[in-house]
């Protein structure tokens, strides 16, 4: 087949590519939709068909359908495709990427043999291409993930040993640490991580061979191109594998579950950062101003960090309902526009990681202010029905009735925490039918600041030693899953070299 120079937008240009249309698309269709879609593709997707096509080629030389000299020609002409060159090709093709790219290469070639790109449909080459976009992002989440969690590991340490009110109903409850509250979030990162081991599973899966949506009328070896792509196994029902996109609804369901959890750490930190709380202060350059009062030191990089992952929940909200009630095959509604909010889903979060992690490596905890709240409160009613029990036998229940009287009456009398009442307690054990000879001891140890931190003992409790040997469990987690995704993307890196490997050996030699 020789070459032909076809002037661009020719009206016959369609029919070169397909006998059924006689015409390109309308001028409107081509700037509203074709063209935008194009350039993300030419940006995004591009690498992934030119590797696709690698691997076809392999196909081909493997079926007896194209011999050494093909390939190669072939090969070599991919090899030195750019973004510029197809985008100057693409009104030629409908504006179509696929098309553009087999026109490009066509046009290069002495002679196009008859074989390349029989039995072959667009449907799974757009969605391998599209999985191998989603797959490449989703290990850069991870990475995100990761150096985000690290950041929290290394705020958690420097505050283990700080006390600080924890709250329940939005009431001062019990005292904890800025190490207990940032291991939680390390704990919720890893969490995530968790679950994208699942995402990853399915974008694992390659669609390549399915076809339109039957499956392929060549025998093609479709394990055999999974590997040389990097996938882990195959998709294997044909009709699923370019009718679904699980690995983009999977991906953003659990963006949106991480942008919850964000959102709410985020709302504790504004909260904190307020006057009426004080506990943490970010540096100027992290902060904002009011235009009129010029008391006021914002920090609206929370509030932007909150705001963004409505984002998140809105990228997984569009990608179900552009789905939902579309037939059950290959659509544009569903492998395009309901996929339309994806990329950016992708970048909200790294964004929000990025952002989110600045501000924990940059914040600073007013150890006083922190310290002082605890002391003003009664953080240790809790502990002191316990000791009662414990130490002097008052049934639970009234335990906690005397304890709880006992608040009331030192709090009307203005009396802080700090200044025990002995006698107070021992009249109100008394109403109850008991006493206790050391009434003094046990609400100097109830009522303690450091004490209230060293209460707890339990396996994930607020005991500083025991938030160090959490966040020692949590180092130790990141590790192995850094290492496990760094082994993931080495193992797509490996699989294209020993594609092109592959394509510049003859078939004789090939192992």
């Amino acid at each position: 087949m020789p070459n032909d120079d076809v002037p661009a937008h020719r009206s016959g240009d369609a029919g070169r590519l397909t006998g059924r249309i006689a015409s390109g698309p309308d001028a409107l269709l081509r700037c509203e939709v074709l063209e935008p879609q194009l350039r993300f593709e030419i940006e995004a997707l591009l690498p992934g068909y030119i590797q696709l096509e690698k691997v076809l080629l392999l196909e081909y030389r493997r079926l007896g359908l194209l011999d050494d000299a093909q390939v190669g020609a072939i090969a070599a002409l991919l090899g030195k495709v750019t973004a510029g060159s197809i985008a100057e090709e693409a009104g030629e093709s409908m504006s179509d990427i696929a098309f553009t790219l087999e026109r490009h290469v066509s046009r290069r070639l002495v002679e196009v043999p008859p074989a390349w790109h029989v039995d072959r449909s667009r449907n799974d080459l757009q969605a391998t291409a599209q999985l191998m976009y989603g797959r490449a992002r989703l290990l850069d989440c991870a990475e995100a993930l990761v150096a985000f969690g690290r950041t929290a590991q290394r705020l958690a340490a420097r505050g283990t040993d700080l006390a600080m009110p924890g709250y329940t109903h939005m009431q001062p409850a019990q005292v904890i640490s800025p190490g207990f509250y940032f291991a939680g979030v390390c704990d919720q990162v890893l969490h995530t991580l968790e679950r994208m081991e699942g995402v990853y599973r399915t974008a694992g899966a390659s669609p390549m061979g399915a076809g339109a949506m039957a499956g392929q009328e060549l025998l093609w070896d479709r394990s055999r191109m999974a590997a040389l792509l990097g996938f882990t196994h195959v998709r294997t029902h044909a009709l699923r594998a370019v009718a679904q996109r699980d690995w983009a609804l999977e991906a953003c369901a659990e963006f949106s579950m991480l942008g919850v959890a964000l959102s709410r750490f985020a709302t504790d930190l504004m909260a904190w950062g307020g006057a009426g709380y004080g506990f943490i202060d970010l540096p100027d350059h992290w902060s904002g101003i009011s235009s009129a009062m010029p008391q006021k030191k914002n920090f609206p990089v929370l509030e932007r960090i909150r705001a963004r992952t409505a984002h998140l929940s809105a990228a997984y909200t569009d990608i179900a309902a552009g789905q939902r009630n579309t037939p059950y095959s290959n659509s544009v509604e569903v492998s395009k526009e309901a996929n339309a909010g994806v990329p950016a889903a992708f970048d909200t979060l790294i964004s929000t990681l990025r952002l989110f992690g600045a501000v924990l490596e940059n914040l600073e905890f007013r150890e006083a202010r922190m310290r002082d709240a605890c002391a003003a409160e009664y953080l240790g009613g809790f502990t002191l029905a316990n000791l009662l029990t414990l130490r002097a036998g008052v049934p639970w229940r009234t335990a906690q009735v005397v304890a709880g009287r006992y608040i009331v009456r030192a709090v009307e009398r203005g009396l802080p925490p700090a200044e025990p009442d002995a006698p107070l307690l021992e009249a109100l054990l008394t109403e109850e039918g008991h006493r206790t000879g050391e009434a003094l001891a046990l609400l100097t140890e109830a009522m303690s600041v450091s004490g209230g931190l060293t209460a707890k003992c339990t396996e994930g409790s607020t005991h500083p030693d025991t938030v160090r040997a959490l966040l020692a469990e949590q180092a130790s987690a990141f590790d192995k899953v850094e290492a496990r995704w760094r082994t993931r993307r080495a193992g797509i890196a490996e699989a294209a070299a020993d594609l092109d490997r592959r394509l510049a050996e003859p078939e004789g030699r090939q192992r």
